[in-house]
Order: structure tokens, then sequence, then C-alpha cells
């Protein structure tokens, strides 16, 4: 009950590290881990932490010595081919078979008493969500933070198009064993570099990822293998999912909680939780994002929360967390948390708004128009596009050098200033309206070429003007039929398009 509870948090241990102990994969690859082990404590509950980033930097240093001082046995491996770990690296594809042979090596190590948690964010939770569905008898929770789990759509093609600022700056900075700085990168112009399967070696780089990604535009066999979607009914344990409503996996975060809640392989596993804040890609880390101050309110311990999962799930604590409403969610605008037992909401009033204008929907100066009101017979909007001077993203749900590209909220009204941006606003909302729920534009727009892309981005205008960006999406035309194969568009000819 809670007095072990309180004992377990409270008793302080010592704890000794031992650095670069080689842990042996199927392969006869030997990948390198660092273990903090709480001092005389005998087998405890083990914590175990996969990275691409080092596992000998000071945050993941000072986790694994906070984990073992309150008694549990914490591991942290590089994975294969970086850092201090044997083999080649190549992203997502190992770390399946790796975390499970890790987690079969963690849990007869006589430090651990045959329990084992996984936690981390961005690639360390990808690193337990891979390996969960191939089922360590050891494992017996996870703490993904940040993470998608079908990397083509989540990662490198939402919507069919190429996530470029992602792809580039990520990609090169996980090139070769250590970590690569890109800060001398001319990132405007490297943005802008044609055919995109040598910008690797325009940057002086040769990455054999980048050479796949880019061989792989449709959703084939090369995606299909690594998509963990398909898979939520072998995974059996609970998941601890966190997110934020400007990283770039928001959407993502809700289908894997779906996919345990709904769909998971176990009583436990459909145990598992969710909460989204106001946060870009690093968690919690400030009050404010982007532009926008959410206030104290809006940040909490999310090191807390994790523990106590892992008290629950690997000490057998009974502290309640399960019987927590699953899904906690920040409401921005209200700056104020809500709890909810399922996505979408129960109580969601679906609602569907329509664009009209008079055929000058150009710029936030021109007459486009956002109402629940049907369209009658009005004109077609159109624009030119000019590849060569493309709208810059400014902001929302980008990763993972704010500096380079911003995330988070930003103010949208130089890009709505621009005529090939169509732009409908509603009138000022009479009363407080929450919008809490999955957002779809369905346009019917079509182009006098081949293909194109069409994006779509939901504006919150405030009483002073100021335009902040809720969310966004885009669709390449040739996957409108089908993601796994291109197809041109007939010139000229309407499709649906759902953004």
């Amino acid at each position: 009950g809670p007095i072990s509870f309180f004992h377990a948090m409270n008793q302080s241990y010592r704890v000794d590290r031992r650095v670069d102990v080689r842990v042996p994969m199927r392969d006869g690859v030997e990948l390198s881990a660092d273990l903090f082990l709480p001092r005389a404590a005998g087998r405890c509950p083990t914590v175990l932490m996969r990275t691409p980033y080092s596992n000998n930097n000071v945050q993941l240093i000072e986790k694994g010595t906070r984990l073992a001082a309150a008694g549990y046995a914490c591991v942290i491996q590089d994975v294969r081919g970086r850092w201090d770990s044997a083999g080649d690296y190549y992203p997502f594809t190992n770390e399946a078979e790796d975390g499970f042979d890790t987690q079969e090596w963690v849990g007869s190590q006589d430090f651990s008493d045959g329990t084992v948690g996984t936690a981390g964010a961005s690639y360390l939770g990808t690193t337990q969500w891979r390996s969960a569905p191939l089922g360590s008898s050891y494992l017996k929770c996870m703490a993904p933070r940040v993470i998608c789990t079908d990397y083509h759509s989540g990662l490198l093609y939402p919507g069919g198009a190429l996530q470029l600022n992602v792809a580039m700056t990520w990609g090169m900075r996980t090139h070769a064993r250590t970590g690569q700085d890109i800060e001398f990168h001319q990132w405007s112009e490297a943005f802008r570099h044609l055919p995109l399967h040598d910008v690797d070696s325009s940057a002086g780089r040769d990455l054999p990822f980048w050479q796949d990604w880019i061989a792989h535009p449709a959703y084939d066999d090369y995606w299909e293998a690594m998509d963990d979607t398909r898979l939520f009914e072998q995974i059996t344990v609970p998941a601890f999912n966190m997110g934020g409503w400007y990283d770039l996996y928001a959407s993502q975060t809700f289908s894997n909680f779906n996919g345990l809640r709904l769909g998971g392989g176990s009583n436990e596993a459909r145990q598992s939780k969710l909460v989204v804040g106001p946060w870009p890609h690093t968690l919690s880390a400030s009050t404010q994002t982007g532009d926008v101050d959410f206030g104290e309110v809006s940040l909490v311990d999310l090191e807390a929360e994790e523990t106590r999962w892992f008290e629950r799930w690997l000490r057998g604590v009974d502290n309640g967390i399960e019987h927590e409403a699953p899904l906690r969610l920040f409401l921005m605008g209200a700056n104020r948390w809500r709890d909810a037992d399922e996505w979408p909401l129960a109580d969601t009033d679906w609602q569907t708004w329509h664009l009209h204008s008079g055929g000058q929907a150009n710029s936030v100066l021109g007459d486009g128009v956002l109402s629940p009101e049907a369209p009658g017979d009005e004109n077609p909007d159109e624009f030119i596009y000019d590849p060569s001077h493309p709208v810059q993203t400014a902001g929302g749900n980008n990763c993972c050098s704010p500096h380079i590209v911003p995330w988070g909220p930003h103010d949208q009204r130089s890009v709505e200033m621009r005529g090939d941006v169509l732009v409908y606003t509603s009138p000022p909302m009479a009363q407080d309206t929450e919008v809490t729920g999955p957002i779809e534009v369905v346009l019917f727009a079509a182009t006098d070429g081949p293909d194109t892309d069409f994006t779509a981005k939901l504006v919150d205008v405030w009483p002073s003007g100021y335009a902040m960006n809720l969310c966004d999406g885009i669709r390449r035309g040739r996957f409108l039929e089908s993601r796994r194969a291109s197809k041109l568009l007939q010139a000229g000819t309407v499709y649906e398009w759902r953004i």
C-alpha cells in the first residue's frame, strides 16, 4: 500500500556505476551499456534506456543516478553502431531484435529481480516500442515519449510529401558513430538543394539511409517492415505515452495510445496512458513554446509521473495510477488541464465548417470566409504556385533544431499576406469554444500540372490580430489514391484531398 510506496521513494541508496559493460546480441555484435546500481540493494527492478545519442550525456547520467538512488537498477545502452557499441548503425531497423536481446540479458543479470521497464524520448522511445512486440518475459511496462510507430507517414513522408527539414537536420546529425555538428551548413541553401538523392554528398556526407529514404517515397516493403502500427495486439505491456501538441508526432501519439487501449494484447496493455501538453518535441522543458507562454500550470513533472508508473508495474505498489483518467490533455487558450477516458473525446460535437468566397480568398486581405453554412454557387479560388518561391514554414510541428526551423506557435500573419495563400476566416467567436479532436480539411481542388502538394493549417486569431497556428497537414497528389503506388494527376481534374 501507500506505506511501502513512501518507503521506497524515501530510501536513498548510494550508487555504483559500471561503464562500458558489453552486452552480446544474437549475431555476436556487442553493445555497450553503462550500469547504475543501488549499492547493497540486492536484486532490483530494472529500467532500461537505449540511445543513439551517447549514454554518456549529462541528462542520462543524472537520470540513471536518480533511479538507482531510488532503488532501481538502471541500464543505459548505446544502440548498434553508435558511440561505444559495435556494429553498423542504420535507423530503426535493428532496434526490435537488439532491444529484445538486451531485455533478455538485463532480466537475467544478478542485479535484476527479473522485472524490466523501459524509458526515454524520441529515438529512445522508438527503441522501446520497436522491441515490445517481441514479448520478452522480463518486460513489464514502457514509458515512451514523443514517438511515431509508422515511420513512413509519421516521420519521412507525412501525406506522401518528404518532411525535408526533419530528415536533413536529424539525418546529418546522426551521421557516423559520434554526434555530428550541423551548425555550419548554410541551411537556407541546403534545404533548396536538388536533386534530393545527393543532398548528403553535397554536404560532404555519405548517408546510406538517406539514399534509401529518397529511393522509397511510396509506402512499400521497406517501410512496412518497420511499421509497428500492425503489431498492437502483439504488445502485452502497458505504455505511459507522453506527447506535445507541437511535437512532430502529435497525431501518432494518439494512434499509439488508441492502438494499445483498444487493441493491445493483454489487460495490462489496455491500461496504457497518455499525457499531452502544449509542448514541442522537448516536453515540459519551458512554459514557453514558440511565441506563446502557457504559464506555470503547463509544466508537469514527467519524471515523477514516470516513477509512479514504474512503482506500479515494476514494484507492484498499489498507487492507483492505472485507475486515474488514462488521458490528460492541456487546453491551450484556457490554459488548463482536462482528463478524459477516450480519444476522440466522448462528448465531441462533430462539426463541419465550410470554405466560402467570391473567388478572391487570396491572402488575409481577400474575401475568404469560414462558416458552418454550406456553400452555394460560388466562384472557385485560384493561386499560382511557384516552386522557386515556396511558402516558408513558420513554426508548427517541427523537429529537431528550432534555431534552424522554428517549432511551436508563431505569428502566421506574414504567411497570410501572400497572394499564393488562400485564407478563410470565421466571424469572431461569440462565446468560448473548446476545439479538441482530430481536424481534417476536405478540399476539392484541381491543378494544371501532373502533381502538386496542398497544405492546410488551422489558425486561432486573437483579438489583437495575432494569428496562432494550431495544426497543419499536407497531401501529395500522386499518392491521393494509394500511398503504396504513385499515380500522376490529370491536369484540370478536380480531386478530393483529405488533409
